[in-house]
């Protein structure tokens, strides 16, 4: 789009103000589906330690008071902040949750290359090595 057409809409609410976050306020940041359903919400996010990329959100979904919890990493590329919920929305549904890749919250730094490549194909997400 042509930047004087940009420029016609007015300003983008998503990118008013400082357009970095800390890690700290992401989590418990609340995740929704795009019909505005909650699912979950963010317990922490995975840092490639060598390119220094995020590569998962690490959403929380399930359980009753911590029990019964599962951890779903997804990736970083398919959350979309939502400025009107405060909080991310996916491209998903339960459904597709309930068949995702998920962890044990002491497994999550312990995946390997073949788990990686699950979660994005499960996702359909553009892999954060690329």
């Amino acid at each position: 789009m042509p930047a004087d057409a940009q420029a016609d809409q007015g300003p983008n609410p998503a990118l008013e103000g400082h357009p970095l976050v800390s890690a700290q306020k992401v989590s418990g940041a609340a995740v929704y589906d795009h019909k505005g359903e909650k699912l979950g919400q963010i317990e922490d996010v995975m840092l490639h330690k060598i390119s220094g990329r995020v590569a998962y959100a690490v959403m929380a979904y399930g359980g009753f008071l911590g029990v019964g919890e599962r951890y779903h990493p997804l990736p970083w590329s398919i959350l979309t902040w939502d400025p009107e919920r405060q909080g991310y929305v996916v491209p998903l549904d339960r459904t597709q949750l309930e068949g995702a890749p998920a962890l044990a919250q002491d497994e999550l730094s312990e995946s390997d290359e073949a788990w990686r490549d699950r979660v994005h194909s499960h996702y359909q997400a553009a892999p954060y090595w690329m």
